[in-house]
């Protein structure tokens, strides 16, 4: 809920210091600095944006629902890069045996951010929000460990065009590992299709369900784990899959 931003986690009211840091970032960083014109769009596009936190990115969409220029919104999710507020995921292509999706998959660079940003009203409901939230914590820990790497690794995602998916493909050096994320605290048969079909094609991977439950087993070839447990196992100096 409230990220991983050093100074919301330190604070003894994180949830307004949350909200302060998006509001006093987005003042002194993006209007101060002159980064765009018209600072009311580039709002409305951080919200419109906050819907699709965990999601493939649909320009066309975020354009008619901000109600801006289709060019606009690429430069502002250039310009979310370039200040670090957010990252994005290409699909995973090597030997590719299914037809695929072409477009990318957009996190916010924290996932208090995300919910802080997110608007919420009545039809919303709280698993949705709280599901991207968790996937994109997930997404944030394997990124840093990603960036403290000097091997080439490289995190994707999957997606075939009948809608197959699996959250993350961390592939590199001796690594095929495929992550699927759940916000339950029970699995159910349905939420191991994307991995199966992952392993399908690609035998050699490992595959891991992360779920919000406490027991760490095996099921028809997947780890099912805690997910709290694997975050605590990212560590920037260790090779983590291996000790899953």
């Amino acid at each position: 809920k409230f990220g991983m931003v050093p100074i919301v986690l330190d604070s003894e009211m994180p949830e307004e210091v949350l909200k302060a840091y998006v509001g006093i970032y987005l003042k002194e960083e993006v209007q101060a600095e002159g980064i765009v014109r018209n600072v009311g769009d580039f709002a409305r596009f951080l919200e419109t944006m906050s819907f699709s936190h965990a999601s493939i990115i649909n320009a066309s969409n975020i354009s008619r629902e901000a109600q801006i220029a289709r060019k606009t919104v690429d430069s502002y999710l250039m310009i979310l890069e370039d200040l670090l507020l957010s990252f994005h995921l290409q699909v995973f292509r090597r030997k590719a045996k299914r037809d695929l999706i072409n477009h990318p998959k957009f996190y916010f660079f924290d996932s208090g951010v995300f919910c802080s940003i997110r608007p919420k009203n009545f039809y919303d409901h709280e698993s949705e929000i709280h599901g991207a939230a968790l996937e994109g914590l997930v997404a944030q820990h394997l990124k840093a460990w990603l960036d403290a790497q000097l091997e080439k690794y490289q995190l994707n995602f999957w997606r075939t065009s009948s809608k197959v998916e699996v959250d993350f493909i961390l592939s590199g050096p001796n690594c095929l590992l495929a992550i699927e994320v759940k916000n339950g605290k029970v699995l159910h048969p349905k939420d191991f299709t994307g991995l199966k079909i992952f392993k399908e094609d690609y035998p050699e991977a490992q595959t891991l369900l992360l779920y919000r439950g406490k027991q760490k087993y095996k099921e028809k070839g997947i780890l099912c784990m805690p997910i709290d447990e694997f975050l605590l196992k990212i560590d920037p100096k260790d090779n983590f899959w291996e000790s899953l």
